[in-house]
């Protein structure tokens, strides 16, 4: 509701005239706004866009749409036993990267570690987790050879990076008390840590972990196309033989995995966290 001074002025015309934006305002939107259009321009033509060739490759994509629609599960057995593979890449990629991520994440803690050990250890765990799995995964089959083994590594060296980041925010964001009163108490610097810090981030922790671990599932799905095992491999070997349809029923497969791993991974949350 309006008061009544301001409906007395509206009717009087005596209310002030609006604000008057300053023109250093204006032109500094007017420079933004040409610098968004610049931007957006560039990124058009280096990305190559060109929506003009979806119409002229029509038909191809008419061809590949309906072989995806007609997904063949003759060999499901394969495809399952690689999906197996994949899953146990995931998996022994996450708890590498948890089991390394606990220390790391504690010595990244500023609240915790000295001041120099945390930046020292901060920078090496921003250099893992900058790197994309993909360039881990191609340097480890050049160091292992070909197969999931190199996959694990990609996953355990990146994925540990981004863990120790997650775990070092949940210490820096305790509630300092519980740590106070064991170090009055006479408790060790381990004590602090295993008594006052490890059951107040302990279920942040879980959470985290367990959505690294959905994310691992969907990464090392990827790993297998430039040769990190998994279900990656197989996929891409129908797409190279134009087996669009075998194609089709590997990503099916895939799709009702992670949706699984989600579900289950949701009513562990509820339940235990």
């Amino acid at each position: 509701m309006f008061s009544t001074d301001v409906v007395h002025r509206v009717a009087t015309g005596t209310m002030p005239p609006p604000p008057v934006t300053p023109l250093s305002t204006r032109l500094t939107r007017l420079v933004i706004a040409a610098l968004t259009v610049l931007v957006l321009v560039y990124a058009w033509h280096e990305a190559e866009m060109n929506p003009v060739q979806l119409w002229r490759d029509a038909g191809n994509m008419a061809t590949l749409g309906a072989d995806f629609l007609t997904p063949d599960f003759t060999d499901w057995d394969v495809y399952v036993d690689a999906m197996l593979e994949t899953l146990a890449i995931a998996i022994w990629g996450t708890l590498l990267a948890v089991i390394a991520g606990i220390p790391l994440g504690i010595l990244c803690a500023d609240n915790v570690s000295p001041r120099g050990v945390a930046f020292v250890v901060r920078r090496l765990m921003d250099a893992c987790r900058a790197i994309n799995e993909l360039v881990f995964a191609l340097i480890f089959i050049a160091a292992v050879g070909l197969g999931p083994f190199a996959g694990v590594l990609a996953l355990f060296i990146h994925t540990t990076g981004v863990v120790a980041k997650l775990f070092s925010e949940a210490v820096e964001a305790i509630d300092p008390a519980p740590v106070e009163g064991i170090r009055g108490t006479g408790g060790t610097w381990l004590q602090e840590i295993i008594y006052g810090i490890i059951p107040q981030v302990l279920p942040l922790w879980i959470s985290y972990a367990l959505y690294r671990f959905e994310s691992n599932v969907r990464s090392a799905t990827v790993l297998g196309i430039v040769g990190g095992g998994g279900i990656g491999m197989t996929f891409n070997e129908t797409m190279r033989g134009f087996l669009y349809s075998q194609a089709s029923a590997i990503l099916i497969i895939v799709v009702l995995t992670v949706t699984l791993l989600d579900v289950l991974s949701q009513n562990i949350r509820k339940r235990f966290i």
